[in-house]
């Protein structure tokens, strides 16, 4: 009979050692439960953040690499009178024979800064009497009365692009239609109309 009390005794300290593991086991899952999402938590930051860093990165290296294109343009800008200078010489043909040797030697150094300039991404925009005008590459400066309208009858000064970039526009005459006779030009049609409304 001892031993029988003895049994349930153990049996009963089996039975709570078996409920305190399962408790024991229950909280341990719980924990590990809880550092599992934690853990997902945390890695969802890290790549969170490491997008945002690799973009962030992406987007630095995108607006150097436009820096370092389009460094130049202060530069080019501030020698366009220089070229147009030039432009001007050499667009008069001189009649004294010394002058043509000087002309040629401007030319040459023309050339020259043109080639330069190439070699770095400038584009020479040069249209030429008689071309179609291109509003995307031309500025017209002034107009004459001539059919057919729109094209260009004098290059005042040239335009140029920095890769695809437009620093300047040519600057040049357009023809225009000639107005009709008996069309009464809208800005006298506004003076009358002010005329009679002031009387």
């Amino acid at each position: 009979m001892p031993n029988k009390e003895k049994d349930k005794k153990v049996e009963a300290e089996n039975k709570e050692e078996e409920k305190e593991g399962k408790s024991l086991v229950e909280e341990l899952e719980e924990q590990l439960k809880k550092a599992n999402e934690e853990i997902d938590k945390w890695k969802n930051s890290y790549y969170l953040a490491y997008a945002d860093m690799k973009n962030l990165r992406n987007s630095l290296e995108k607006e150097q690499a436009e820096v370092r294109k389009y460094r130049g343009i202060g530069f080019i800008e501030e020698l366009l009178p220089v070229l147009d200078s030039f432009h001007v010489v050499l667009s008069n043909e001189p009649t004294d024979p010394n002058l043509k040797n000087y002309l040629m030697g401007f030319k040459f150094i023309y050339q020259n800064m043109l080639r330069v300039l190439e070699a770095e991404g400038v584009k020479e925009i040069a249209p030429a009497v008689g071309d179609k005008f291109n509003e995307g590459t031309m500025n017209a400066v002034d107009t004459v009365e001539e059919e057919p309208a729109g094209i260009v009858k004098k290059v005042n000064a040239n335009g140029y692009k920095l890769h695809d970039r437009l620093i300047r526009p040519a600057q040049v005459t357009v023809s225009v239609a000639k107005a009709k006779e008996d069309e009464v030009p809208e800005a006298e049609i506004k003076e009358d109309h002010n005329e009679k409304s002031d009387a």
